[in-house]
C-alpha cells in the first residue's frame, strides 16, 4: 500500500517521536510513504478565523502536490489531518471557494480538483487498510499488563462535523491497544479537549482542563495516557507539572503516541520509538513489560471421585427411616 504523505511542522521537532514511530511502524506493515516535496504548514487553527481564502488556498497547496498516481494523503497530526480533510470538502461543496482558491493556486502554476485526493488520519490507515488480524501477527512483545488510557482528543472524532467515528465514544485506538496485549481503561473523557493553545492565551483555563483529564487517568490506575494528536500530548505532558503545581497535586502521568507502544509491540527499541523525549518519563512503562510475567495461579485441587467399581459406603439409618 502506498500513500502521499504529508508530516506537518508538529513531526519535523516536538513530536519527533511521532513522526520516527509511525514511519518505523509502516515500514513493519510494508506500507510506502511518499513525502510531499516542499509541503507547507496546515496554518494550525488560528489562520480560518483571520482570512479564510489564504487559509483554504495554503492548504489546497498541499493538495495539489500530491504526486499522481497516489489518492491517499495521511496526516498523522489531527489538526493537520482536521484542516486538510475539511478543506477537500469544501472546495467541492462550495463552487465559489473552489475558484477562488484555484486562482491564487494559478500564481504557483498549481490547480486542484476537489475529489482527487482522499485525506486520512495515521490512526485509519492501520486499523482500516491493514486491519486488526494482520496488526497482530506482527507482535513479538504484547503489552499484557500495561493499563493504557485510549485519549482521541476532539480533532480527530470531529473534523467541522465530517467524521465517520463516533465523535463522543470512539473506540478504533480501543481495540488498536486491545490487539497488542494491553487493557484498556475507561475513560469518559477519551474525545474531550486537551485545551488547545490555551496555555498561551489562558493558563488558568487550560490547567484545568489538563488536571480533569490526567486526574481521571490516575484514579483509574492507568499506566500511561494514549494520544494520536500532538498537541494533546504537548499539552499533557509539558504542562502537566504546572497543573499539578496549580491544583497542588502529584500526578506523574506518561502520555506517549500510539505509535510508539505499537513499535514496542513489534519488538522495535524503545530510543528508536522515541522514549526517553517525553517531560513525563515513560520508563515505567518499559520496566512492566521487562518484568518476569507472574506465575500462573494454582487451579484448586479436584476432590478424588470415587470409582464407579468401589463398594458401596455405609449409610446411617436416620430414625423412622424404612430399610
Amino acid at each position: 500500500m502506498k500513500y502521499a504523505y504529508y508530516p506537518g511542522c508538529s513531526l519535523e521537532k516536538n513530536a519527533a517521536a511521532y513522526g520516527d514511530s509511525f514511519k518505523a511502524v509502516t515500514d513493519v506493515l510494508s506500507q510506502e510513504l511518499v513525502e510531499l516535496e516542499d509541503w507547507n504548514c496546515c496554518g494550525a487553527t488560528e489562520y480560518f478565523s483571520l482570512d479564510p481564502l489564504p487559509a483554504y488556498a495554503l492548504l489546497a497547496r498541499n493538495l495539489a502536490l500530491v504526486p499522481p498516481g497516489l489518492t491517499d494523503l495521511v496526516a498523522p497530526c489531527s489538526a493537520c489531518y482536521l484542516n486538510l480533510y475539511k478543506t477537500e470538502h469544501h472546495l467541492a461543496e462550495r463552487p465559489q471557494l473552489n475558484s477562488d482558491v484555484n486562482a491564487a493556486l494559478a500564481e504557483a502554476h498549481l490547480s486542484y480538483k476537489p475529489g482527487t485526493v482522499r485525506v486520512r488520519h495515521a490512526l485509519d490507515i492501520l486499523v482500516e487498510d491493514v486491519g486488526y488480524a494482520e496488526i497482530a501477527l506482527h507482535i513479538k512483545q504484547p503489552l499484557r499488563g500495561l493499563r493504557l488510557v485510549p485519549y482521541y482528543g476532539c480533532f480527530f472524532v470531529r473534523p467541522g462535523g465530517l467524521g465517520s467515528h463516533n465523535p463522543e465514544y470512539p473506540d478504533v485506538l480501543d481495540r488498536l491497544l486491545e490487539t497488542l496485549g494491553a487493557t484498556t481503561v475507561d475513560f469518559p473523557l477519551k474525545a474531550a479537549c486537551c485545551g488547545g493553545h490555551m496555555p498561551q492565551i489562558n493558563p488558568e483555563t487550560a490547567y484545568g482542563l489538563i488536571y480533569e483529564l490526567i486526574a481521571t487517568a490516575a484514579s483509574r490506575e492507568a499506566d500511561a495516557i494514549i494520544t494520536l494528536c500532538p498537541m494533546c500530548q504537548l499539552n499533557l505532558d509539558v504542562y502537566q507539572a504546572q497543573a499539578n503545581d496549580h491544583f497542588g497535586t502529584h500526578h506523574s502521568m506518561p502520555v506517549l503516541y500510539f505509535t510508539q507502544v505499537m513499535g514496542l509491540a513489534f519488538g522495535l527499541s524503545p530510543q528508536a520509538m522515541g522514549f526517553g523525549q517525553e517531560f513525563i518519563s515513560a520508563q515505567s512503562i518499559l520496566d512492566k513489560l521487562a518484568a518476569p510475567p507472574p506465575p500462573p495461579e494454582e487451579e484448586p485441587k479436584k476432590k478424588p471421585q470415587r470409582s464407579k467399581k468401589a463398594l458401596p459406603m455405609p449409610r446411617k439409618i436416620e430414625t423412622g427411616q424404612v430399610r
